[in-house]
């Protein structure tokens, strides 16, 4: 277990399992016809995607200015849910 996060794969899992959950959500209102719209979808996932891709640099040892890059990335994408939310 230690391995699997000093390695950054845990990062690389829970992003795997990010993109499992979009292509469910996707696949559901394919077949539905309801649920989310994809652009929420991304808006919704987005943030945790650049905040599990800050975690993997920092386990990494990637250089510092990638940290908070991502960080500033999940902030803006944060941001962005946060403004269609609040218009719908």
């Amino acid at each position: 277990m230690e391995a699997l996060v000093r390695s950054g794969q845990v990062a690389d899992i829970i992003l795997a399992c990010l993109v499992i959950e979009a292509l469910a959500l996707l696949a559901w209102r394919r077949v539905t016809g309801r649920g989310p719209l994809p652009a929420t979808i991304v808006a919704l996932l987005l943030p945790g995607a650049f905040l599990v891709l800050a975690l993997r640099f920092a386990l990494t040892g990637a250089a510092w200015p990638l940290i908070p890059a991502a960080l500033v990335g999940a902030l803006a994408a944060h941001l962005w849910d946060l403004r269609g939310r609040l218009r719908g």
